[in-house]
């Protein structure tokens, strides 16, 4: 089979097609925080040396626009059948139940908001993070952490496209959870 070859063969219902598809994303997941890391160095290297912090601030700069316009398709392609959305909670909601399942094969555990702007969105075994595990759990909990900007870019471009401006914060204390903060943004 070629690359270029049409999709037609694959089939929604088949459970070997989901599998790769799934795996997929895991692997592309898995592999993105060290490109990233990887190109920053080298443009550093290039360049001008850069200190840890900075190195960090780029990677992260990198990741986060990557899931940015990820989101900004997902929201496009999964969207536009539906009805428009009334209010930013059904957003929201729908970002914690389509737009999650199709991602990461589940629905986000948990939506709190203060109905004042701030949503907070806990997964309890965020795929990622299913597989991840280190000898000292505290190397395992910060070296989670930058995977973890991709889905903040993710989750800021799809609310974006769905025409809610905001800022994402993520963190995990605990493998395998993670716990997105989500604040809008009004435009004046």
């Amino acid at each position: 089979m070629s690359f270029d070859a049409p999709a037609a063969h694959l089939n929604a219902s088949n459970p070997q097609d989901r599998l790769l598809s799934a795996s997929c994303l895991d692997f592309l997941l898995i592999e993105l925080v060290p490109m990233a890391e990887r190109i920053t160095q080298d443009l550093a290297a290039g360049e001008r040396l850069l200190d840890d912090e900075e190195t960090k601030e780029a990677a992260f700069f990198r990741l986060e626009s990557l899931g940015y316009r990820v989101g900004q398709g997902l929201a496009e392609r999964f969207s536009r059948d539906r009805p428009r959305f009334t209010d930013n909670l059904d957003v929201i909601k729908f970002l914690c139940k389509d737009l999650w399942m199709t991602l990461f094969k589940k629905q986000i555990d948990n939506l709190k908001t203060n109905h004042r702007g701030v949503y907070v969105l806990t997964d309890n075994s965020f795929r990622p993070f299913a597989r991840m595990s280190m000898s000292v759990r505290s190397e395992a909990v910060s070296m989670a952490q930058t995977y973890l900007w991709f889905p903040c870019g993710v989750i800021r471009g799809a609310l974006s496209n769905l025409g809610i401006h905001t800022t994402v914060q993520a963190e995990t204390t605990e493998l395998p959870g993670a716990t997105f903060q989500i604040k809008t943004i009004n435009k004046a």
